[in-house]
């Protein structure tokens, strides 16, 4: 299976001065996977080290931090020398002992020879009281679910996947019917790497569905094994109102739907919670489409949306008859599968900030503002056949952007205004504006 973040760790490889990089995500995205796949690729040896219930490692990182002591500690531990210049050090769920996660300041300033890759799914959670992070030592990597593209070349469509990198969406537009039917099976579906790569060797969705839930299952095991415990209901309250949140027509998140009488104090830890471990995205509202869009957050409006679109399938109980009904999956749970989808592709592209804007009435709604550091482009989502873009025009009469971007079913086109690109192509909009 091909992840592109292959292509980022290359570079890291390839710095002078790199430090200890951080891989972070969800559980189940594929981190472990792909360290061991870059070592594989990139280094003559690997050393492997899971902190999870390793007291012998926890043990060594506790005593000091003697870089020259963790060293042979862990040449003892693995039963070989390491060579700083061709050897990757991998360590997982780094998390669980604090003291590694220090040592990673110590390794940066007093010995950077050595490479080291680390990934944690609850690093953002687990921290103990009194653990420092090592700031400004290391650098980090964002890893999510399976693109729409990385999907295709895992179903062995690397052609359709190239027509889209390439931007050659004429001839794209050719093989529309296949674009679309990989974009149904990626709604159901979904990238969560383990589901995947199960589709594409077996094309069984039942299979599919059990992963999936197998997945939920864990994430939930998770709150109760790692939450604190007072806030673990109020967690799973949280999660399971997110599939109902997206199926309202307005999609801001509201937290009488929780339940009856539920206040923002009441929840705050339990959201921080989900969206320190990478199960949610976090979509603020900007009062005023202006540079940078961070400055212009209103902190109590914002959209919830799940680590990807095949869980939250899975969470609705979606049938894989729907499938076989046209267009209709697009259009399910009033567009909230395909918002999703969109959001999701979104943050599969580099330095874009993520937001959405409704106007102070609330009369007009643009699904998502991107900030792309010289630019505020809006985005709207039509999951329907009517594309009439109300909320949009009026946004652009008054603000006059540069880019304006309307995704739907419709066939890639440029208007004076307004560029329409298909579903199946949103990840090029990096190369539209």
């Amino acid at each position: 299976m091909y992840r592109t973040a292959i292509e980022d760790l290359h570079k890291w490889k390839n710095k002078e001065n790199k430090k200890p990089l951080i891989i972070r995500g969800a559980r189940q995205v594929g981190k472990t996977w792909l360290m061991k796949e870059f070592g594989n690729i990139a280094y003559t040896d690997t050393v492997y080290i899971n902190f999870e219930n390793n007291p012998q490692m926890a043990g060594l990182f506790a005593a000091d931090m003697k870089i020259d002591r963790i060293i042979t500690g862990i040449e003892i531990y693995n039963g070989r020398k390491i060579d700083p210049q061709n050897t990757l050090l991998i360590f997982d769920e780094i998390q669980e002992v604090p003291a590694a996660l220090t040592s990673l300041k110590y390794f940066n300033e007093n010995a950077p020879q050595y490479q080291i890759v680390c990934a944690g799914s609850l690093l953002g959670v687990a921290l103990h009281p009194g653990t420092s992070f090592p700031v400004g030592k290391v650098e980090f990597l964002d890893l999510y679910p399976l693109s729409l593209t990385e999907f295709m070349l895992a179903m062995q469509k690397g052609q359709f996947a190239d027509l889209l990198k390439n931007g050659d969406l004429d001839m794209a537009t050719t093989f529309k019917q296949e674009y679309v039917d990989l974009l149904k099976h990626y709604y159901y579906v979904g990238g969560m790497p383990e589901a995947v790569q199960n589709f594409a060797e077996n094309r069984d969705f039942n299979s599919v569905r059990d992963i999936q839930q197998r997945i939920l299952t864990a994430y939930e095991q998770d709150f109760s094994k790692h939450a604190p415990s007072g806030e673990v209901p109020r967690i799973r309250m949280l999660w399971n109102s997110i599939p109902s949140q997206l199926t309202k027509e307005n999609k801001k998140f509201i937290y009488g739907l929780i339940k009856e009488g539920a206040r923002a104090k009441d929840y705050e830890m339990s959201m921080l919670w989900l969206t320190d471990c990478g199960l949610v995205h976090k979509v603020q509202r900007a009062t005023k489409p202006n540079l940078p869009l961070k400055a212009y957050e209103d902190l109590k409006a914002f959209k919830l949306f799940l680590v990807d679109v095949g869980l939250l399938s899975c969470q609705v109980r979606l049938g894989q008859t729907v499938l076989l009904e046209g267009d209709r999956l697009f259009n399910e749970f009033k567009g909230a599968l395909t918002e999703q989808y969109v959001l999701q592709q979104l943050k599969t592209v580099k330095e874009l900030g993520t937001y959405y804007w409704t106007n102070d009435r609330g009369s007009a709604e643009i699904d998502f503002l991107l900030d792309t550091g010289t630019e505020v482009i809006p985005v709207e989502v039509k999951a329907e056949k009517n594309l009439k873009a109300k909320s949009l025009k009026t946004y652009c009469e008054k603000f006059k952007p540069k880019t304006a971007i309307r995704t739907s079913m419709s066939d890639y086109k440029k208007e004076d205004w307004l560029t329409n690109i298909p579903l199946w192509a949103i990840e090029i909009i990096a190369k539209v504006r």
